[in-house]
């Protein structure tokens, strides 16, 4: 990965913009600063004011690991659509299918298994978050890091066929094992709106799946330089450096739809033309 802040993520940027490109952008640790307290997340002032000139004029979604519902209220902006849970939620206005229903139901056992041995995880500080289409094993304010890890990864060994684990920052989360990820979501979201081009910008386990799946010529930002093997074509050093991103994106859809990069209008027709 190169710094997006370089001669080649300056290029990428002006190359996406000159497009009319699908902006997605995770939440926690994206557009939300990483917090002690999951419900205390929210989009910073700073980028919510740029987040909305944005999503003025092209396609904007948001795709995060929380719930559609959880996640509206904290945006600050309208998104044209906010997908949840990993990709396992879609939008209200998607279509539901069986498929959806059926991931919902796979979750069941581990609904079970998890509320069984809901007392063992409250001593050991461990959190349980049902979202509906996926689980969450927060462990981030256990006073014991490796006893609540060795909890959980007891707990999740036992769960049936059928399911998918995968980690995050101070989280566990379980899915249905055919349940689309984000990279599926993204792909399926840019081709329902016609988007060639796209923008991804995530910082967790999660969006790997984008930065693997999307398209080569997309531009892809991961946050932090934490994670040498990512897939994501550029990064950032923190979340403090989104407000500046945001700001490029917006001046480069500023050049490029300036009059200089207009096309020039045709010479009139000379005599005997036309």
């Amino acid at each position: 990965m190169k710094h997006l802040f370089s001669r080649e993520g300056q290029q990428a940027i002006d190359t996406v913009m000159a497009g009319h490109p699908l902006l997605a952008f995770d939440f926690d640790g994206t557009l939300a600063p990483i917090v002690a307290r999951p419900d205390d997340a929210q989009v910073p002032l700073s980028l919510r004011l740029r987040l909305g000139q944005l999503a003025e004029v092209l396609p904007t979604a948001v795709v995060t690991g929380r719930s559609v519902a959880d996640v509206r209220h904290r945006l600050g902006f309208e998104p044209r659509c906010i997908i949840g849970n990993h990709g396992a939620e879609p939008p209200p206005d998607w279509q539901a299918t069986q498929a959806a229903t059926d991931w919902l139901a796979a979750l069941e056992p581990a609904r079970a298994l998890l509320t069984e041995h809901r007392a063992a995880l409250d001593l050991a500080g461990v959190q349980l978050e049902d979202k509906g289409q996926s689980l969450a094993l927060h462990h981030r304010l256990a006073p014991d890091q490796a006893g609540a890890l060795s909890l959980i990864r007891a707990l999740t060994l036992a769960l049936p066929d059928g399911l998918r684990t995968f980690g995050g920052k101070c989280v566990v989360n379980i899915v249905s094992a055919t349940a689309p990820d984000k990279g599926d979501a993204v792909n399926h979201l840019a081709l329902r709106l016609g988007c060639r081009q796209g923008v991804f910008i995530g910082d967790d386990v999660n969006d790997e799946p984008v930065f693997e799946k999307v398209p080569a010529d997309w531009l892809t930002v991961r946050i932090g330089r934490d994670h040498p093997t990512s897939s994501a074509r550029f990064f950032l050093d923190s979340h403090v450096e989104m407000a500046p991103l945001l700001q490029e994106l917006l001046n480069a859809l500023s050049r490029h739809r300036s009059p200089a990069h207009a096309q020039p209008a045709p010479p009139p027709a000379g005599p005997g033309q036309g």
